[in-house]
C-alpha cells in the first residue's frame, strides 16, 4: 500500500513551526506496516493544497493531510478538498453539538467562527476532536474527481493517468499536535486496519556508541550485505554521540531476516551497541544503577546541567541520581566541590586535574557511589592551540579512584553539550558493565 502526507501551514514553510507531524506519523504507521512512501510539506494556499493532494491521490492508497480545519482565515484545508473532489459542504450536528458542549464545559462562549468547522464534505466519515474542535475527516473515493482541473485556482489538469480503479481513501486531521495524535490512535487506526490488508513491515535499530557513522558500515557492512537478496534493508543515522545501524524487512519471513542482521550488527559492534529502538543512553545508565543497587552525582561544568536534565528525563531516576552541582565559574567549582585553587592556577579550568578533582569532589559531597564530571570549551571563543573550542575532560569517581579521559568535540555549543553528555554516560555504562 502507498500512503502519502500532505503537511499544511505556512508556519512550516517560515521555518516557525518544527513539523513533528511528519516524524510522529510515519512512525505511528510504521509501526501497523505501512510505510510512508512520500510527504510534502505546502503552504495554506488554495493551489498548493489542491495540487498536492491531486497528486498524492493520484499515486497513493491513501493520503493523510495535517492542519487547516480550524476556524480561522487561513484554515482553507476542509473546502479547498471539497472543491476539488466535486463535494458539497454539509453542516454536521453532531460535530456542533460537539463544539457547544466543549465551550459549555469551559464556561467559555462559542467564538462565531467555531461554526465553519461544523460544515464538512458531504458523504465524510467524521472524527470528533476530543481534545478542540476541528473534527477530523475521512473520505472514500471511488471515482476520479480530483484529476479535473480546478478552474476556480486556474490548476492545470493532472497529467498522470492512474493503473487501477481502486478506491483511495482520504484522510484530513486538525493541526496540533495534542488533537491530532490521539484522533489518530482512536479514529485512523480502526479505519486502517477495517480498510486494508495487514502488510508486515519489521524495524530494529541498534544504537551504539563511541564508533563514527562511517567506521560503524566500515565495520558491519560486508556481512550485512550477504542479507540483502533475502530482502534486508540497512539504514545508518549519525545523532550526537551515537550512530544507529537500521534494520527493516517486509513481507514473509520479515522477522527472519532483520533478526539475522541484529545478530550480525551485535556480534561486530558488540558493547558499543548501548539500546534499540528507543532507547536513551540515560534510559539505560539509570537501569543500569538500578540493578546495581548504585547511586549517581554530577559536577557539571560546559554542560550546564545537560547532564542532570537528561538523567531526570528517566522516570525512576530518583532511586539512584542523588544530585548535581553546576560549577561554571571558578569560585563554584572551589566552594562547592573542593577543587584547589592551586590546581585550577596551575592547569587551568579545562584540564584533567581539575576535573578529577570535580567529580571527587561530587563523589564525598553527595556520598554516592559513581561521580560523573566535565569541563571543556564549548565555545566559539576561548580556544588555545593546546587546548582547541571543543576540547573537554570527563572524569569518573569510583570506589576504586578517578578516572579522566580526553576528548574534542568541535562542534557548535548547542551539539557540544549534547556530544559530552552522551560521551559522559557511555564512560558511566562501561564501568558498570565491566564491574
Amino acid at each position: 500500500m502507498n500512503v502519502e502526507l500532505v503537511n499544511t501551514g505556512s508556519e512550516l514553510m517560515l521555518g516557525r513551526v518544527l513539523n513533528t507531524h511528519q516524524q510522529w506519523l510515519c512512525r505511528r504507521l510504521a509501526d501497523l506496516g505501512h510505510v510512508v512512501t512520500r510527504q510534502v510539506a505546502i503552504a495554506d494556499s488554495g493551489s498548493a493544497i489542491q495540487n498536492a493532494v491531486r497528486e498524492a491521490l493520484g499515486r497513493a492508497d491513501l493520503v493523510i493531510t495535517t492542519g487547516g480545519l480550524g476556524p480561522t482565515s487561513d484554515d482553507i484545508t476542509r473546502e479547498l478538498i471539497a472543491e476539488l473532489l466535486g463535494k458539497k459542504l454539509v453542516e454536521n450536528k453532531d460535530v456542533l453539538a460537539h463544539i457547544e458542549n466543549f465551550f459549555a464545559q469551559r464556561n467559555r462562549l462559542r467564538p462565531a467562527k467555531t461554526s465553519v468547522e461544523t460544515f464538512v464534505p458531504e458523504g465524510a466519515l467524521v472524527f470528533l476532536n476530543q481534545f478542540g474542535t476541528a473534527p477530523g475527516l475521512a473520505m472514500k473515493l471511488a471515482d476520479r474527481s480530483w484529476e479535473l482541473g480546478d478552474r476556480k485556482h486556474d490548476v492545470p489538469s493532472a497529467s498522470f493517468h492512474l493503473p487501477s480503479a481502486s478506491p483511495k481513501w482520504l484522510v484530513m486531521l486538525p493541526g496540533p499536535p495534542r488533537e491530532l495524535r490521539p484522533m489518530f490512535d482512536a479514529a485512523v487506526v480502526p479505519l486502517l486496519k477495517r480498510e486494508f490488508a495487514e502488510e508486515i513491515f519489521v524495524c530494529r535499530t541498534l544504537r551504539s556508541t563511541d564508533i563514527g557513522e562511517s567506521r560503524v558500515q566500515e565495520m558491519v557492512e560486508a556481512d550485512l550485505q550477504r542479507l540483502v537478496p533475502r530482502g534486508l534493508e540497512i539504514g545508518y543515522c549519525a545523532r550526537p554521540g551515537a550512530v544507529d545501524v537500521r534494520l527493516t524487512a517486509s513481507g514473509a519471513g520479515a522477522e527472519k531476516i532483520v533478526g539475522a542482521g541484529v545478530a550480525v550488527v551485535q556480534t561486530i559492534l558488540g558493547a558499543n551497541i548501548f539500546g534499540f529502538d528507543d532507547d536513551e543512553i540515560e534510559n539505560v545508565v539509570v537501569k543500569l544503577l538500578t540493578e546495581q543497587e548504585k547511586t549517581l552525582a554530577l559536577a557539571e561544568s560546559c554542560t550546564g546541567g545537560n547532564l542532570a536534565h537528561r538523567i531526570t528525563n528517566v522516570p525512576g531516576a530518583s532511586a539512584v541520581f542523588l544530585g548535581g552541582v553546576v560549577s561554571y565559574a571558578n569560585s563554584a567549582k572551589e566552594e562547592f566541590l573542593g577543587v584547589r585553587a592551586e590546581t585550577l592556577q596551575r592547569h587551568g579550568a579545562v584540564s584533567a586535574a581539575v576535573a578529577g578533582e570535580m567529580a571527587a569532589g561530587a563523589r564525598k559531597k553527595f556520598g554516592a557511589d559513581f561521580a560523573l564530571a566535565v569541563t571543556g570549551i564549548a565555545g566559539p571563543g576561548g580556544g588555545t592551540p593546546d587546548k582547541p573550542v571543543g576540547t573537554v575532560f570527563i572524569a569518573l569517581a569510583a570506589a576504586g579512584g578517578v578516572t579522566v579521559e580526553q576528548r574534542l568535540n568541535p562542534w557548535d555549543r548547542a551539539t557540544f553539550k549534547e556530544v559530552t553528555a552522551t560521551q559522559a554516560l557511555a564512560c558511566l555504562r562501561a564501568r558498570m558493565l565491566s564491574a
